[in-house]
């Protein structure tokens, strides 16, 4: 008898042990069931279809995706008004539904690594340090309308949010740009490759969004315009924002301009804007 007392204390062992690894997750996971099996409130409906024209224009089940993406995100992600500023269901609503269409058909998670979003009431200031060539350190002062923090936060100036969504076709929305960080930032210092599903996907992706920043930058160069927007042209990670602005906001203009990048946007997104 006392031989079994080894094999019983290792069982309970590893019963412990994933407990501990698999209990938050049943438990987020019981939680969200739990939001999902709520109705989306009516003011929340009234809220997309007078302030995100956008919404209007996708399919059925895609508004059902989105409605569904909103309640979990504004259970779970802290909404935080900074600057004297009140947060709103409105603008919890608002910034949420943007930054569900990122979300769309992909089996990811919800921005993982996001831990709360700050909203100022309009542009906000920052601080910034760098050094010159000389190791000179450098202390300079931006006005900015949204930024994405790897450590989990996002900031949004709520005048720019309430902009990008009411015109869904100037291929400029604050809210898919920093979302679009976040989902750069899961795996660590935003590169511009974020999660992909396959190994194999990233040799294709690194050539084509390659291939289209160095682009960008030659154009830059001659003094030509295109359709992407000349921040793009500021680093890797920047240019994957500022595509997924032009993908979700004028697939049309890119998808003719840029064929190869807008597949490879399609297949990151899983989502096909053409069609909407």
């Amino acid at each position: 008898m006392t031989s079994l007392w080894p094999l019983l204390f290792f069982a309970c062992l590893a019963a412990a042990v994933a407990a501990w690894l698999w209990g938050p997750a049943f438990m987020a996971a019981r939680r969200r069931r739990r939001v999902l099996g709520r109705p989306f409130p009516q003011a929340w409906r009234e809220i997309l279809g007078r302030r995100m024209p956008a919404f209007a224009r996708l399919p059925a089940d895609l508004q059902l995706q989105v409605k569904r993406h909103v309640q979990v995100l504004i259970a779970e992600k802290p909404f935080i008004g900074c600057a004297g500023l009140v947060v709103t269901d409105e603008m919890r609503v608002l910034i949420a539904a943007q930054a569900a269409l990122l979300l769309l058909n992909r089996p990811a998670g919800y921005f993982a690594e996001l831990r709360q979003v700050l909203v100022y009431p309009d542009a906000f200031v920052v601080d910034r340090s760098h050094s010159d060539g000389g190791g000179i350190t450098h202390e300079s002062r931006r006005a900015l309308t949204g930024e994405s923090w790897q450590q989990g936060q996002v900031l949004l100036s709520w005048d720019d949010v309430r902009a990008g969504a009411a015109d869904p076709d100037d291929g400029r929305n604050v809210v898919i740009h920093e979302f679009a960080h976040q989902l750069d930032q899961e795996r660590g210092r935003a590169n511009g490759a974020p999660w992909l599903g396959r190994r194999e996907r990233y040799e294709r992706w690194a050539t084509v969004l390659g291939a289209e920043f160095d682009a960008l930058r030659s154009r830059l160069a001659r003094g030509e315009t295109g359709v992407i927007d000349a921040y793009g042209a500021t680093d890797p990670a920047e240019f994957f924002a500022v595509v997924s602005e032009h993908f979700f906001e004028q697939p049309g203009a890119l998808a003719e301009a840029h064929p190869a990048l807008y597949r490879e946007l399609a297949q990151c997104y899983r989502a096909d804007p053409l069609s909407w």
